[in-house]
């Protein structure tokens, strides 16, 4: 429960961070293309006996650069990239996994989540990717303010755009394997975009919605496993639910706001985009 509770911790910190980026450039099925493609790292893991996190990033970080370079310098369609990378990476998992000889008794963690199980050392890998996701995002701050908001006026301003998209994606890859053994490959949409949409009904600046989506998953991963060990649940599937009734609750309430006090919230509705002086 210690580990279980400092994972969830550290995966917060991520979610809050990459999610307010995911939310606010709209790329929520980008994520769950990469995530679900990233399964196709673990069946590298366990066909060639190594640690199957370490083939989840190896394999996460080429599919979301492999996404980010097609998306932008094809005319193919978005969703079609992801469907084709999300089906192709499940394919290879699924096919390596039962190549595999002897029986794989986590197997299912890495989909559906087990973070009771989650060990020293995948804290440790845990709080090095932490260390990378925070470290990208404060030296590359106002290059991803700006292709989030206005990608014609990155360009201008000789922002290095496609660089900052491939970056922002190999930091959306490193997230999503922190989450996965939290909630899974399967349920890593809900926690990476949850608590950023949630914040960002109420907070309009970036650093103050990251600082909020970070609170707010830690507050989820917290009071999901203190259910989860209650009622004997599912931890990940507990979680998930907190986060998405927290969700319904919030949307009712601002949208209840609206409606008795119309005038009273606009400063909650969304601003403009800003302009170059913000940058």
């Amino acid at each position: 429960m210690r580990n279980a509770l400092i994972a969830g911790l550290l995966v917060s910190i991520a979610c809050g961070i990459i999610g307010t980026f995911v939310v606010i450039n709209r790329i929520v099925f980008i994520s769950g293309g990469i995530a679900h493609a990233a399964y196709g790292g673990i069946g590298l893991g366990y066909f060639f006996r190594f640690n199957p996190v370490l083939g989840a990033v190896i394999f996460s970080l080429i599919s979301a650069l492999g996404m980010g370079i097609v998306q932008r310098r094809t005319r193919q369609r978005a969703d079609t990239i992801i469907g084709v990378i999300w089906a192709i990476g499940m394919a290879i998992g699924i096919m390596l996994v039962d190549l595999t000889e002897g029986y794989k008794a986590d197997l299912m963690s890495y989909l559906f989540g087990s973070i009771l199980a989650v060990s020293a050392n995948d804290l440790i890998i845990m709080l090095i990717l932490d260390i990378i996701i925070v470290v990208l995002a404060a030296l590359f701050y106002k290059e991803l303010l700006a292709i989030s908001f206005d990608e014609t006026f990155a360009t201008v301003a000789n922002v290095p755009v496609d660089a900052i998209y491939l970056t922002l994606m190999c930091m959306i890859a490193l997230t999503v394997v922190m989450m996965m053994r939290v909630v899974g490959l399967i349920m890593v949409i809900a926690l990476l975009t949850m608590p950023a949409a949630i914040s960002g009904q109420f907070v309009k600046n970036m650093r103050r919605m990251m600082i909020l989506a970070s609170i707010l998953g830690m507050f989820f991963t917290t009071i999901g496993l203190w259910l989860s060990y209650s009622l004997n649940l599912s931890s990940g599937a507990t979680i998930i639910l907190v986060a998405g009734a927290v969700y319904l609750v919030s949307g009712a309430v601002r949208l209840l706001m609206r409606r008795i006090h119309p005038q009273d919230t606009r400063h909650m509705l969304p601003k403009p985009l800003p302009n170059h002086r913000s940058f």
